[in-house]
């Protein structure tokens, strides 16, 4: 999985999104001219790759904040495998009701004359 990650990682570092003609556009904004919550998230994660971490947060905030989650937990992960103890999160539906809301409230909020600043 860290290899994958890894990987993709790697060739979004390599391969500019910021450049058209290299990756698809996003289909609900094509068809809508709306943004998705995954919106940006390609040249997020180039930023990010190249250490510019305002740049990453400024193209999509949820998704630079999932890869500071995504690494916490592989860490967690890695220090339980080391002392031989399993890693189980479960987490209660509250809870995916609460990231579904939350990731509901980020795609309105960037859609938002108020809300630019999240758009990409």
């Amino acid at each position: 999985m860290l290899a994958a990650v890894a990987g993709a990682f790697a060739y979004v570092g390599t391969v500019d999104p910021n450049e058209p003609g290299h990756y698809p556009v996003c289909p609900l904004l094509k068809l809508t001219g709306a943004f998705c919550p995954g919106c940006g998230g390609l040249r997020s994660a180039h930023a990010f790759v190249h250490g510019d971490l305002g740049a990453a947060f400024s193209a999509n905030a949820v998704a630079t904040a999932g890869y500071f989650l995504f690494a916490a937990v592989w860490v967690l992960w890695l220090v339980r495998a080391w002392r031989g103890q399993p890693l189980r999160i479960r987490l209660a539906p509250a809870w995916w009701w609460g990231i579904g809301t939350l990731l509901l409230a980020f795609t309105v909020v960037r859609n938002l004359p108020f809300g630019s600043a999240l758009a990409p």
